[in-house]
């Protein structure tokens, strides 16, 4: 392939989103039905500490992971390494309000149960996130979906 047939895909919302079809089925849903909408309850729950801490983990997460979507052309294990800077400092923050050692007031009920969730979805992603930022570390760059496009 040419490198200018290889790079017509980048900054197209179309690659990512054939690149995100392309992942295994379990990624997609992990993606879609879990990670991002726990992650985005927060700005339902502004009104508490964890929603504003997981608010900023997760603008800062969309504002560096949509250019390295756009320009890798689809989903790249690049993703992996913003999602670590964002989810292990709220993750400790999150302990740190579960011992109300950080924060406002004792947790409320709502703050706590979403808490919960997500100290448990990002935990798990840490680790995929641990994974695939070695991965990419190790030059194992390719895009998903990527040769289905030329």
């Amino acid at each position: 392939m040419s490198e200018q047939a290889g790079k017509r895909h980048r900054f197209s919302l179309l690659s990512v989103w054939r690149s995100y079809r392309s992942l295994p089925l379990w990624v997609q849903i992990w993606v879609g039905a879990i990670l991002v909408p726990v992650n985005g309850a927060a700005f339902f729950l502004m009104d508490t500490w964890t929603g504003v801490a997981a608010a900023v983990a997760a603008v800062f997460v969309v504002a560096t992971n949509v250019p390295i979507m756009l320009i890798e052309g689809g989903m790249s294990r690049l993703m992996a390494i913003p999602h670590l800077f964002a989810w292990v400092p709220l993750s400790v923050f999150i302990l740190g309000r579960f011992f109300n050692l950080v924060g406002g007031p004792p947790m409320s009920k709502k703050e706590l149960i979403f808490a919960i969730f997500l100290l448990i979805v990002n935990g798990i992603s840490i680790i995929f996130d641990t994974i695939d930022t070695v991965r990419w570390c190790r030059r194992e760059r390719e895009i998903p979906g990527l040769s289905k496009i030329n």
